[in-house]
């Protein structure tokens, strides 16, 4: 596997970020945070874990060094960047199924604890709450890695799959065009 980013991931607009709220298993978190660094995340954060986590051994990119690391004690405690959509993961009744979400250009993902849920306080913050159509709760870890993947696909540019299997025959090209403006041109920019 090579070790610099996917010509097509370049293109994708936006930042993201991953976060736990209760975590307690340093393999977790370790698998998770590396997880996060490989599928480039801005930033990593847990709220209310049950202790706090050095250098474990899962996270052999060394992701610390990387992408920062925000250990929130508390819900309250929680600051994110102007815009950005706070999306829940959780296996609830009314969440969007996460094949059929269209992810925001601005996210922090919020999975919940090992060992339960998200808090009823938590879940009220977030503006989505998704949830990965499974027939029980897979691994924090796991559940993180399907979420940021899921966002690469359907937000990294990449080629469309083709209907025959197998890959594409020809690398989706990005075309520059000319700036739009939604509401017309600045004057600023007029000539």
């Amino acid at each position: 596997m090579k070790n610099h980013k996917s010509e097509d991931r370049k293109h994708m607009r936006g930042y993201f970020a991953v976060g736990v709220q209760g975590l307690s298993k340093e393999g977790n978190f370790g698998n998770l945070v590396r997880t996060a660094h490989a599928f480039g995340a801005s930033f990593f954060f847990t709220i209310a874990a049950e202790r706090t986590f050095a250098k474990p051994g899962t996270d052999t990119s060394n992701s610390g060094d990387h992408i920062p690391y925000y250990p929130w004690a508390n819900e309250d405690e929680l600051i994110l960047p102007k815009d950005c959509r706070l999306v829940g993961v959780e296996l609830t009744d009314d969440a969007i199924d996460l094949p059929s979400f269209r992810h925001p250009t601005k996210a922090a993902y919020i999975l919940g604890p090992e060992r339960g849920n998200l808090t009823k306080t938590m879940q009220d913050k977030c503006d989505f709450i998704v949830k990965i159509p499974t027939r029980f709760c897979l691994n924090v870890a796991t559940a993180g890695a399907i979420i940021m993947y899921d966002r690469v696909q359907s937000m990294g540019g990449f080629t469309d799959r083709p209907v025959r299997a197998g890959g594409p025959r020809e690398p989706r090209v990005h075309q520059h065009g000319q700036p739009r403006f939604r509401s017309g041109i600045p004057d600023a920019l007029k000539g």
